[in-house]
């Protein structure tokens, strides 16, 4: 099969030309561990000029099974899964707001795309020439191991966390430090509060404003900024559940992913 960089080309002009002038900030991301099962769960907050992404898909590159909601516009994704149980979720912003400087060469999301096609993630990340890409958070989780990868335009920083333990991510581009952390107590007093029953109580959570239009997991800002959808990997021993929901069509697609054989750890 060709390589899907390929026909992401037209694309990623288009990235460099038009939408300059509308942000491009998301998103939110938790990451919630239940005895062997993992939930990684994303809002995507997007300026409602911006083109609603497609429905996840899946292609072949690299000789990987990659699954993800496709960005119409730049080509690339912000929450990719593979067959062997790799998942990538994208914020844009490493640690602070900044100042774009365009052109970029290419999207982030096409980056991501690149870097879960790989077998050893995290090694290809630090490898990868990120010269003339925009500053991003990703959230990796590749051969039982979770990361935060960041890039903010002059260095890569890249950290293990703790996998039995349950995380919380806002996009800098979107969120100040003060309400990052308020936003931080809400998914606490959550954990603290909310038995543990099913992916769905997570995806409620997800679906609250919190009695904030501005800052609260659903956001409706007055400049356009909007929570497009909500998209969730339940990683089990065996398979990988992939749900997405459209909040603007209320379109929900489901897929159930038979996880391949996974290459031992390289140490």
């Amino acid at each position: 099969m060709a390589d899907p960089a390929d026909s992401f080309r037209f694309a990623t002009i288009w990235c460099g030309s038009i939408y300059h002038s509308i942000p491009k900030p998301m998103c939110t991301v938790t990451y919630i561990v239940h005895g062997r099962d993992k939930y990684f769960t994303s809002n995507r907050d997007e300026n409602k000029l911006r083109p609603v992404a497609a429905m996840p898909q899946t292609i072949t590159w690299n000789g990987k099974n990659i699954t993800f909601p496709r960005d119409p516009h730049a080509g690339g994704t912000w929450f990719a899964v593979t067959q062997t149980g790799t998942i990538a979720i994208l914020l844009n912003g490493a640690f602070e707001t900044h100042v774009p400087v365009y052109p970029y060469k290419k999207s982030r999301g096409l980056v991501l795309l690149e870097m879960v096609a790989e077998e050893y993630v995290h090694e290809f990340f630090e490898q990868y020439d990120l010269s003339g890409i925009e500053p991003f958070t990703i959230i990796l989780f590749n051969h039982d191991r979770l990361f935060e990868l960041r890039w903010n335009s002059r260095r890569k920083f890249s950290k293990q966390l703790a996998a039995d333990k349950n995380h919380i991510w806002s996009s800098a581009t979107l969120y100040s430090a003060a309400v990052s952390k308020k936003r931080e107590d809400l998914f606490r007093i959550f954990e603290a509060t909310h038995p543990f029953r099913d992916a769905g109580i997570i995806r409620n959570f997800h679906s609250d404003n919190h009695a904030d239009d501005q800052n609260g997991f659903i956001i409706n800002r007055s400049n356009g900024i909007q929570t497009q959808s909500i998209t969730q990997a339940i990683l089990r021993e065996d398979q990988l559940t992939l749900i997405h929901q459209d909040l603007f069509s209320k379109e929900q697609q489901e897929q159930v992913i038979q996880l391949t054989k996974r290459i031992a750890i390289r140490e």
